[in-house]
C-alpha cells in the first residue's frame, strides 16, 4: 500500500498549516478587541486558543475571523489549535515595523499571517490581511490530502478484492469505507492485537491518533467527505456500467471526495475509479448538494485528470 503510506504522511502536517484552522466557534458577540501592545494582543490570542474560549476568540479576531477559525472539520481545528499553541510555547517573538507587528512562533520563527496594527485606540489584529492566505493554505493542504487519501482507498479496494470477506468471492469490492459491526463489508474494521490490519487499517490507526473516530455516520477527514460510487456513467472509460451484480460489487468501484465546507475546507472535488485515473472539478457553492445526488463515477464535462504532488 505505497499510496496508503504516502497518505499517512499527510496526517503529520507542518506548522505552516497549524494556524489555518484554529478552533470551531460560534457567532461574534461584540466588536473586535483592541490591546495596549502587540505583546498583550498575542498573549490574549494564545490564551483564548489554549483555553478554547470561543467568545473571546471572536472578540479578538472579529467578524472576519470566521473563515479562518472554522474549517468544517472539528478534529483538524482542534489539532491545529494545539499545534499552534505548542509552537508558541516552544518559542515566540514579535517583530515591530513602524505601526505594524508580526508574531513569530516555533523554532523556525514562522510568521503568523495575521499582522497586528496600531490604531488610535491601540493594537488590533488585521484579520482581513491574512485571511485569504490562511484559508488558501488550509485548502491546499486539504486538497492534497484528499487526493492522496483517494489513492489510498484505491489501493485498499485492490487489497480487499484480493481475498474473500464474509463469504463473498474473491474479486468483490467493498461497498462501504467503514464496516458495519461484526462484519468485514467495508475497507476498515477493528482488529485485535496480532491480527492482520484491515485494508485501511494503517490509515485509520494514524487518523485515530489525531482524534478521528471510525464510525458509520458521515464525518469529514482533513476537511473532506468520501463516498463510494457503485456505478459509472457514459463519460467513464467503457461507458455506463452498474458495478453491482447479484448484490456484489464485482464490476469495479468509484470514489468521490468533496469538501465538507466549500471555500473553507476545500474548493475542488475529486473522483477516481478502479481504472486508477484521478479527476478533479470545482463543483461550486452547491458542492454538497451536488455530491449528495451523485451515484456514478462519470467524469464528463469539466472533470480534468490530475496527478497529486508528492507530500
Amino acid at each position: 500500500m505505497i499510496r496508503g503510506l504516502i497518505a499517512l504522511h499527510l496526517l503529520s502536517r507542518l506548522l505552516c498549516g497549524g494556524a489555518a484552522g484554529l478552533v470551531a466557534i460560534t457567532s461574534p458577540a461584540r466588536a473586535q478587541e483592541v490591546f495596549v501592545s502587540p505583546t498583550e494582543a498575542a498573549a490574549a490570542l494564545v490564551t483564548a486558543l489554549r483555553e478554547s474560549k470561543a467568545t473571546r476568540l471572536y472578540s479578538i479576531l472579529g467578524l472576519y475571523g470566521r473563515d479562518i477559525v472554522t474549517s468544517g472539520d472539528p478534529v483538524r481545528d482542534s489539532n491545529d489549535r494545539e499545534r499552534f499553541v505548542a509552537a508558541y510555547d516552544a518559542r515566540h517573538s514579535i517583530v515591530e515595523t513602524g505601526r505594524t507587528a508580526t508574531l513569530l512562533v516555533g523554532p523556525d520563527s514562522f510568521p503568523f499571517p495575521i499582522p497586528m496594527v496600531e490604531t488610535r485606540g491601540g493594537w488590533t489584529f488585521l484579520v482581513e490581511a491574512g485571511r485569504r492566505e490562511m484559508v488558501a493554505r488550509r485548502i491546499g493542504q486539504n486538497e492534497l490530502a484528499a487526493m492522496q487519501t483517494s489513492l489510498a482507498v484505491l489501493d485498499a479496494q485492490y487489497e480487499y478484492a484480493s481475498q474473500s470477506h464474509d463469504g463473498q468471492p474473491v474479486g468483490t469490492y467493498a461497498q462501504r469505507i467503514v464496516s458495519q459491526p461484526e462484519t468485514h463489508d467495508g475497507l476498515y474494521w477493528p482488529t485485535a492485537s496480532g491480527e492482520a490490519p484491515s485494508p485501511l487499517g494503517e490509515l485509520a490507526g494514524r487518523a485515530a491518533a489525531e482524534g478521528y473516530v471510525a464510525a458509520q455516520t458521515r464525518q469529514p477527514f482533513h476537511g473532506y467527505y468520501f463516498k463510494i460510487l457503485k456505478s459509472q456513467g457514459p463519460a467513464a472509460p467503457g461507458g455506463a456500467v452498474d458495478y453491482i451484480a447479484g448484490g456484489k460489487m464485482i464490476g469495479g468501484f468509484g470514489l468521490l471526495a468533496y469538501p465538507a465546507e466549500y471555500a473553507r475546507s476545500g474548493l475542488t472535488s475529486f473522483m477516481i475509479s478502479h481504472a486508477g485515473t484521478l479527476y478533479q472539478k470545482d463543483l461550486g457553492p452547491d458542492t454538497r448538494s451536488i455530491a449528495a445526488r451523485m451515484r456514478s463515477f462519470d467524469p464528463g464535462k469539466g472533470w480534468e485528470k490530475v496527478t497529486p504532488e508528492k507530500p
